[in-house]
């Protein structure tokens, strides 16, 4: 096998490990997927009132993804992308959940900080003053991750833009029901239980 095609199936399994409902069990909270939304990530798990563990379940969706890019970056360049890509994969349509996993935000944010700290720190600071203006995670998920391809772009990032636009793309498609939501005036905001 080539480098790239070890990267992808790498980064794919790293991505598919569900650390938003292995937290959550190990914690005796039970099955984060039969509250709120029923997703793995982080947004759900703060469902459950405990923050700490959302903040666990954040950084290690995003770890896996940064952890991804830079190990099979030592394959080369490409096997660095191709793993960043499907650990973002891994995260959306994980094997051992059925393919049903989370909406891939921290996942994606971990692998824009391998490729590009300053443009992750751009992604964060977006995400965080839309959050906080408008207290919707979802909201300030789809403005950060429009905003990303092009800052890559800008700055002359071109192959990693390209890798982060499909992505972005993806992003949206997770989100379609609650750009529904949102549009509707029914979409839950940060911290609501339920």
């Amino acid at each position: 096998m080539t480098p790239v095609i070890i990267a992808l199936v790498f980064g794919y399994l790293l991505g598919s490990i569900p650390f938003g409902l292995l937290v959550t069990q190990a914690a005796g909270l039970g099955d984060v997927r039969k509250i709120g939304s029923g997703n793995i990530g982080a947004t759900n798990v703060l469902r459950t009132g405990n923050k700490g563990l959302a903040a666990l379940t954040l950084i290690l969706d995003a770890v896996k993804g940064t952890a991804a890019v830079l190990i099979a970056a030592n394959w080369g360049a490409e096997a660095g992308m191709a793993a960043g890509f499907a650990s973002f994969v891994g995260h959306l349509f994980p094997v051992w959940l059925g393919f049903k996993g989370g909406k891939g935000v921290a996942t994606y944010l971990g692998v824009l900080a391998a490729f590009a700290w300053k443009a992750a720190l751009v992604f964060a600071v977006l995400w965080l003053a839309v959050a906080f203006l408008s207290r919707f995670s979802s909201l300030a998920a789809l403005v950060a991750a429009i905003a990303t391809p092009a800052i890559l772009y800008i700055m002359g990032l071109n192959d990693c833009a390209t890798v982060m636009l499909v992505m972005s793309i993806l992003v949206f498609i997770k989100h379609h029901a609650n750009i529904s939501r949102l549009l509707g005036g029914t979409e839950s905001k940060i911290g609501a239980k339920g």
